[in-house]
């Protein structure tokens, strides 16, 4: 299933800037990661467009106080992090339209994308709008979300994205603005 820009549009309506450069990336991840119907598309519309504000960040936002965090202890060592203060955690930042975190996360993400590890070299290239799909198309895809969004099991879907259930009401939001223009019941 493809989407067009006005329906991109109608369930991101904050995306005016960025929608059409994420378009085009956005339906080849759907068509190489079977994100396939209007259910998987809408639940996909939803979660990244949580995830990145409506398509405007590709990049995790915060300090180097809030980004420490996953540079030492316990949620570093969760991702893969070295256990020193070295810097990984501003390097392994979010990145991409569902925020992939975490040297463990990258390596594991470039595998699949590039067969082989440039993701820990050029971490940015999530940055770009053909890799920030692809990125997020490969995790939601590799955790098994297609089978869950065809079961409409949107908050488990939600933390396996966000470990939790942050900003739930803004997905549900969005969420049901992605099943009337996509036309899922």
């Amino acid at each position: 299933m493809l989407i067009t820009l006005p329906q991109l549009l109608g369930v991101m309506p904050g995306a005016r800037l960025s929608a059409g450069v994420f378009l085009a990336p956005l339906n080849a991840a759907f068509a190489r990661y079977a994100i396939n119907t209007a259910k998987r598309v809408a639940a996909f519309l939803t979660q990244v467009g949580h995830e990145s504000g409506e398509l405007r960040y590709v990049r995790e936002l915060g300090s180097d106080q809030y980004l420490s965090k996953y540079d030492t202890g316990t949620l570093a060592a969760r991702l893969g992090n070295t256990p020193e203060a070295d810097g990984d955690g501003q390097q392994y930042r979010g990145r991409g339209l569902i925020q992939i975190t975490g040297r463990r996360n990258y390596l594991a993400c470039s595998q699949a994308l590039f067969g082989d590890d440039r993701l820990l070299r050029q971490p940015e290239l999530l940055e770009q709008p053909q890799w920030a799909c692809e990125s997020a198309a490969w995790f939601w895809q590799s955790n098994g979300l297609n089978e869950l969004a065809d079961k409409d099991q949107f908050t488990t879907i939600t933390r396996r994205i966000n470990g939790g259930l942050n900003g739930l009401e803004d997905r549900l939001q969005m969420w049901t603005r992605a099943k009337v223009v996509l036309g899922v019941s």
